[in-house]
């Protein structure tokens, strides 16, 4: 019998979680850990679920408690498919043009639609960031916008970088992140939907990066669009690294920073010579920004 431990956490902590099998390192058979958002009107309330093929030991409930803040919740779970079973709790995501939705919902003839599996449910637009960048990209594409390279900073499932080559089919598309588990994720996320893999256009590249750090994010640069949905530290961070890859006229879409921080990430952007043409709203806005002179050295 599957038995789930649930505990509460933040948005932070549920992006921060580690590998099972590095938490649980002493473990034969450790749990399949995953993370949601159950509210979006909540959006720093998030739970981790651990799934155990066996009742947990209060030494492993001690190690799953060191990732949230509450106490974990146990439960049984009869005898089905739980993987299915919590597919079925995330709700499909319009957002624009979009439609994303788990393998346990049926696509959207009128949309543009994208499968990701909730296992991995970073990225699949569940997050207000993530339906804010594809609505971004959206309307980019509706204002007449055209991009031939595009970047995709901390892909995550690779959602953002598939949004992209759907709206801008000719275009060439890299899409790197930081863990790469996320690669592999996006490769496999890539194959359910079609993406194909390579260098030309029409075609994703994948790499594990730190940034702007690799060689083929050097190669493929300067890009017309680069989009990045991480955190507003990395963001700041990342400006002047963002705006030498960028093209004259290019455009970067940033995401992942709270409505209180969107002024000083967008200040790291204007003070290199970009104009803010857009910034969504809510909580967690989505920063449109635009070179209209080449970027500064």
């Amino acid at each position: 019998m599957t038995h789930r431990v649930t505990l509460p956490c933040t948005r932070a902590q549920a992006e921060a979680l580690p590998e099972a099998e590095d938490l649980f390192a002493a473990s034969d058979y450790p749990p399949v850990l995953v993370a949601d958002e159950p509210d979006p009107a909540r959006p720093d309330d998030w739970l981790i679920h651990a799934y155990f093929e066996y009742p947990p030991t209060a030494d492993e409930l001690a190690l799953l408690g060191t990732l949230g803040s509450g106490k974990p919740r146990i439960e049984a779970l009869p005898e089905s498919d739980w993987v299915t079973m919590s597919q079925s709790g995330l709700q499909p995501i319009r957002a624009g043009r979009f439609f994303v939705h788990t393998p346990t919902h049926a696509p959207d003839a009128g949309a543009i639609n994208f499968e990701i599996d909730a296992g991995l449910a970073f990225g699949t637009g569940q997050h207000a960031t993530t339906a804010g960048c594809l609505e971004a990209l959206d309307g980019l594409e509706r204002e007449g916008q055209r991009f031939a390279n595009v970047a995709d900073i901390g892909t995550g499932t690779g959602l953002l970088a598939f949004a992209a080559l759907r709206l801008w089919p000719e275009a060439r598309a890299i899409a790197t992140d930081i863990d790469p588990i996320s690669i592999d994720v996006t490769r496999d996320n890539a194959a359910i939907n079609g993406i194909p893999m390579g260098h030309g256009a029409g075609e994703l590249l994948l790499a594990v990066a730190d940034g702007m750090d690799h060689p083929l994010l050097a190669a493929r640069a300067p890009f017309d669009l680069l989009i990045a949905n991480i955190l507003a530290g990395p963001l700041i961070e990342l400006a002047p690294a963002f705006v030498r890859s960028l093209t004259p006229g290019g455009t970067i879409v940033l995401a992942g920073l709270l409505d209180t921080q969107a002024d000083a990430v967008a200040r790291a952007y204007t003070s290199l010579g970009l104009n803010e043409v857009h910034r969504g709203p809510g909580e967690w806005p989505v920063l449109v920004l635009q070179a209209l002179q080449s970027p500064r050295p």
